[in-house]
Formats: structure tokens, sequence, C-alpha cells
């Protein structure tokens, strides 16, 4: 596991500070605030804990204050309920004593049922495109100096855009996205690992596909732009150290918000999981 790879799964693997309470440190990556896909997380890391013998298949989140990555974050794990198949967490996420996000997981034992997906979409192969941080290292020297190590530093997820736009002058574009993801090196076998570095990854490039069509980003001037909510369900068994595609739409805008979905395929085609969410993206009037 490359080092940097090695510093998200510790990031990941939270520490008990009492019954059901959890506390997890948080990193700069150069946003203003904590990356919501980090508390997402650390969120369902500590649910996992809680639940012995099924995993979960499915999150739902609400962000409700933005987090500051300069202190560490306590999770409180309710345990709503344990039945026979099923079981439901509800994780509250705090910084200075106050909650940045709640939301709820539901775990399943293994079974077997019925079986169908919609097939993978189109979409070249990751070997044939450029990861984000070298796109990023292209334009670090237009940006301002705050700015660049935020594009330019070593990522445990690598990303692959499949048509990449220019966040420094942005064209009007349809509202769909689609980039490869996979961590840095190879992982433990831990499905649970996996499922939390899934969800830390599918927050980035996701909010952005309800801009495209207006042409804007969030370097644009006078936009503000914030995760809202945050849903996955997870269908099928995957590994984060092996491609997989995320392909993304965004049916609607208005009101200062942007929905998005997404879908996470593996390189055979299968539909691993699935991603909804909320953004605020609102175009702020120059003073």
């Amino acid at each position: 596991m490359l080092e940097v790879t090695q510093r998200l799964v510790e990031l990941l693997d939270l520490s008990p500070i009492g019954d059901d309470h959890f506390q997890g440190d948080s990193e700069d990556l150069g946003f203003p605030n904590v990356f919501g896909g980090q508390v997402l997380g650390q969120a369902l890391m500590a649910a996992s804990r809680t639940v012995e013998g099924r995993l979960c298949h499915s999150l739902h989140a609400y962000f409700l204050r933005p987090g500051n990555h300069s202190m560490p974050i306590d999770y409180e794990v309710q345990r709503v309920r344990d039945g026979g198949s099923f079981s439901v967490r509800r994780v509250i996420a705090r910084q200075d004593g106050k909650e940045i996000l709640t939301g709820s997981m539901s775990f399943q034992v293994e079974e077997t049922g019925f079986d169908h997906q919609f097939p993978m979409p189109e979409a070249p192969a990751p070997d044939t495109l450029t990861s984000e941080q070298m796109l990023g290292q292209r334009l670090a020297s237009k940006v301002p100096e705050r700015l660049r190590d935020s594009l330019t530093r070593d990522r445990p997820i690598e990303i692959r855009p499949v048509a990449p736009g220019n966040p420094l002058s942005p064209q009007p574009s349809p509202p769909y996205k689609q980039n490869w993801f996979r961590a840095q090196g190879p992982l433990p076998d831990d499905p649970v690992l996996h499922r939390c570095l899934l969800t830390y990854a599918s927050d980035f490039q996701f909010l952005g596909t309800s801009m495209n069509p207006h042409g804007v980003s969030f370097m644009s001037p006078n936009m503000q732009v914030a995760s809202l909510d945050h849903a996955i369900w997870f269908h099928r068994d995957f590994r984060m150290d092996e491609w997989l595609l995320y392909d993304k739409d965004s049916p609607s805008a208005f009101g200062g918000r942007g929905f998005n979905r997404g879908n996470f395929y593996n390189q055979n085609g299968v539909l691993v999981a699935s991603t909804t969410q909320e953004a605020l993206i609102r175009q702020r009037k120059p003073r």
C-alpha cells in the first residue's frame, strides 16, 4: 500500500472514546472546510464498528454545518434496531459540540435473491486517460498559489476524468460526467474498508455535474457551492484497488440547488453501487 493510501486508511480507522462513541482526525485537502466524503466515510466506519456479520447496503446523510479540518470529529452511534436480517444505525458527527452531519445506515445479512441491473454505459478504458493530478499540474501555474497544492497533491484515490473540462474557463455542456476511480496500491481484504473508501471517494467530482449546463465551476467567481445531502446504495461486492467507473448525471437544477445521480461499475460491467446528492450551487450577485 502506498504511503498516501495508508494515511487515508488510518484516517478511517477511528478511535473508540466510549460506548458507541468514536473519534477521527481530519485532513486538509486545500478546501475551505472538511471534505464531505471524509465525514461520510468515517461515519460509515463508526456505524460498522457496532454491527457484526452484516454489511452496509444503504447510507443516507445530511450535511448540517461545514467542518473544521484543524479539529477532530466525534461520532455518536445510536443502535436503532437489530432485526433478523437488517440492522439500522443512526450516526451524529460533532465538532466543538455542534452537529456537522447526521445520517442513517442500514446493514443486511448476506442472502440470495433476484438479480438484474442496467448495462454499463460506454466509456474509454482508464489506461487511455490522464489522471486528475496530472491535469492539475498543467493548471497549477494559472491559479493562485493557495490553490496549487489542492491541484497537484498526491492522492490516495486516483481519478481519471473521461472528458475533463477547464475549471478556470468552464463552458456549458450536457449534465453528464464520467470518471474512473481506483485506490493507489493494494488494499487488505476487508469489505467494510472498501465500502468506507468508496463512500469517501463518491463525493469527488459529483456536485459539479449539475453545474455543467450553466458554464460554471467551483472556481467561478461568486459561486457558493456545498453538498447538502448524500445517499449511497451498495449493490454488490467490489474492490477499491481495482478500477471503477463513476457514471453521473444531473436531471435537475432549480432554486440554487442541483440534483445529481451516479452509478459505480467495475471493469466487467457489474453495477456495484449507486449514489444521489443534492448540492447548493448558488450564484451570488456581485458586490
